[in-house]
């Protein structure tokens, strides 16, 4: 049996006491060991690179690899074949009946199909292809439904060409082709080389003579770069290129005041600010001369 007492020591025996301080090494790698990144990458980093070295080695395989992704791809065609998911009708909405059977023409969707297998953006380019259509909006909608918002194109103005007559809007885009002017008298009409692109101006020099709006047969973009105003009686109003508005504003004054436009005129030239200047009819200019004591077929004025 063991001995409850220790024994005692001789008087000649040196007594060893253990050092409990870690060796110089050992403090060492317990330091390095207490390091954050080190740390990190012994919890996260070596897992993880196990973790994909171990997939990598499994997918080498073609086999596998083919089998994971039948797998994925058989689950994904499950999910997206679902009946919430599925597209069975197009709604267009914000514009007449003609561009709407448009619309539905130029989507070119065979429905019903997946919401997933539909490239909203290819449609709405192929929508807004249409020249009646000046933006489109495209959403899918709860209970299968695609919603078309449609911005329609609003036409101001009645452009005259070589080519025909084509609606415009006040940008001076192509709105629709148009067979006779009957069909839209209520529209200004507009002719020129140019003209559809100075639509907006145009706009606002009818405003601006809305007093004459029973007499304006149309308008002339002359030059591309002014306008001319055709009243009936074969009258015209010429315009500077420059601040053509103010022009017009102060004929209309001085129409008011003095019924210039009601006289034998053949034209009102305005292109000089200091000086405008009357083009009489032939009848009127041969009434002038006589008033003045002139043979009208002999003196020119």
């Amino acid at each position: 049996m063991r001995p409850l007492s220790a024994p005692r020591r001789s008087g000649h025996e040196p007594m060893m006491r253990r050092d409990p301080a870690p060796s110089r090494w050992a403090y060492r790698m317990q330091r390095v060991m207490l390091t954050p990144y080190l740390r990190a990458l012994l919890r996260v980093g070596l897992p993880t690179f196990v973790l994909v070295l171990a997939t990598g080695i499994y997918l080498s395989d073609e086999q596998r690899l083919a089998g994971v992704t039948g797998v994925f791809t058989d689950i994904r065609e499950k999910f997206e074949s679902r009946p919430e998911f599925r597209v069975s009708l197009a709604s267009v909405e914000g514009c007449s009946d003609d561009l709407a059977e448009a619309v539905r023409a130029k989507l070119n969707l065979n429905l019903p199909q997946s919401s997933f297998d539909l490239d909203l953006e290819a449609a709405r380019a192929r929508v807004e292809s249409l020249d009646a259509v000046k933006s489109a909006e495209l959403r899918v909608r709860s209970g299968g439904v695609l919603q078309v918002l449609v911005t329609e194109r609003v036409p101001v103005a009645v452009w005259r060409t070589a080519d025909g007559l084509t609606l415009i809007d006040d940008t001076g885009h192509r709105v629709a082709g148009l067979h006779a002017r009957a069909d839209r008298p209520d529209l200004p009409l507009l002719a020129g080389e140019g003209a559809d692109k100075a639509a907006a101006e145009a706009i606002r020099l009818l405003q601006a003579a809305d007093p004459l709006t029973p007499r304006i047969r149309g308008m002339i973009r002359v030059g591309e770069r002014r306008w001319d105003i055709a009243l009936d009686r074969d009258q015209r109003i010429m315009l500077p290129p420059d601040d053509p508005v103010r022009a017009l504003e102060r004929l209309l004054a001085l129409d008011h005041a003095q019924d210039i436009l009601a006289r034998d005129l053949l034209a009102v030239d305005l292109r000089n600010d200091a000086r405008p200047t009357l083009r009489l009819s032939p009848y009127a200019m041969n009434a002038l001369r006589r008033s003045q004591g002139l043979d009208p077929m002999e003196t020119e004025l």
